[in-house]
């Protein structure tokens, strides 16, 4: 159950940085509220997950899918440069989260 918290944790780290974005600097309503509601969740869950994975190993994961999220959605909401170098970087963080859950 732990995995799954953290999955979902990931998730809406992801939610709360793209609703920033939209919140422009806190000055628009519901993207701000979004964002407090995701990190809130975000922590919320992450805590869950860390009374059981370790904390070195949760934390990695919860970034590295707050960063693939948010890197995949800035290409596809907000027109973010797409090259090579780049999606080899978010694969790598890919291998990363994978190779930390097989060990």
């Amino acid at each position: 159950m732990e995995w799954l918290y953290l999955l979902i944790a990931g998730i809406f780290e992801t939610g709360w940085a793209i609703a920033m974005k939209y919140s422009e600097g806190f000055t628009k309503f519901y993207p701000t509220l979004f964002t407090a509601i995701s990190l809130f969740l975000s922590m919320y869950l992450l805590e869950k997950a860390l009374k059981v994975i370790p904390v070195g190993t949760g934390y990695a994961i919860w970034t590295g899918i707050g960063i693939i999220g948010t890197t995949l959605l800035g290409i596809l909401l907000f027109g973010e440069a797409t090259n090579i170098g780049r999606l080899a970087c978010i694969m790598l963080i890919v291998f990363g989260i994978i190779g930390l859950k097989l060990m």
